[in-house]
């Protein structure tokens, strides 16, 4: 194997962990930066199979805090109302997901110039909604009503094109639906865990004939940098958000989408 594809595997896993939980759009990223790369995994499933490290990074950060739910379960009837919301929320996902999974695999997924597209309107969303006036009525995430979950799940699905961010896809819908920034960013993280969970498995059952050794080893690698990088993401991005909105990431999202069209165009 070549220490130049480790390499790229390894820069590519640091940036999914980096970006994953971030409203920036984390297969974008690999996928733009896969394209310039030019890297190339069998049927994309580097780039949706590295989200494991990405999984065990929110489960390990939130280890005691799935503890408590899982305990809690059997005698609370908020906590089931909370876990039955998550549910509720995947379940659009699932559904939309495994009917579209080839269309999105072989023509979203193969279109760098949709990504750099979706990655700037993305950007012009979030700056939006940082300047909204918005008065939350939902401050906890245990307390979201299922109607509420279910909006935002159907929401989620727009993440399927890359670029848009499934985290900003599901923070956005949640702020707008009347939630504030904290709990927005808390039930996106808990979201995540059986959406990520789901596309994992989903990816490699539909991979399982065409991974060979090769890419496993890539695959190692850039789910070990994706773990670290998403562990230090998670343990502080709730308090940055909280304090500073979703500004920063708006303009990062400018920038990348604009450089990564101009790119593409003069590469034409």
């Amino acid at each position: 194997m070549e220490s130049q594809t480790i390499v790229e595997a390894l820069f590519l896993g640091l940036l999914e962990g980096l970006t994953e939980f971030i409203p920036v759009s984390s297969t974008g990223h690999l996928l733009l930066a896969g394209h310039f790369l030019g890297f190339e995994s069998n049927g994309k499933t580097f780039e949706v199979l590295i989200q494991l490290g990405a999984i065990l990074a929110i489960l390990t950060v939130y280890f005691s805090r799935l503890v408590n739910i899982a305990r809690d379960i059997p005698v609370d009837p908020k906590t089931r109302r909370f876990v039955l919301g998550v549910l509720v929320a995947f379940l659009p996902a699932v559904v939309i997901g495994v009917m579209a999974h080839g269309f999105i695999k072989t023509v979203l997924f193969e279109t760098p110039m949709l990504i750099c597209v979706m990655l700037i309107i993305g950007g012009l969303i979030l700056l939006w909604v940082d300047r909204l006036d918005l008065k939350p009525r939902y401050t906890n995430v245990m307390e979201y009503p299922l109607s509420l979950c279910f909006k935002i799940g159907l929401i989620q699905c727009f993440a399927m094109i890359p670029g848009t961010s499934r985290s900003g896809a599901t923070i956005v819908g949640a702020l707008l639906l009347g939630t504030d920034k904290r709990s927005a960013a808390e039930f996106s993280f808990f979201l995540a865990m059986p959406t990520m969970a789901g596309a994992f498995a989903y990816d490699l059952y539909q991979n399982r004939h065409i991974l060979t050794f090769n890419d496993a080893s890539l695959i190692v690698v850039g789910f070990i940098a994706a773990f670290f990088a998403g562990v230090f993401v998670v343990r502080y991005l709730l308090d940055y958000v909280s304090r500073h909105g979703f500004g920063l990431f708006a303009w990062w999202r400018l920038v990348v989408g604009t450089v990564g069209l101009i790119a593409l165009i003069l590469m034409r």
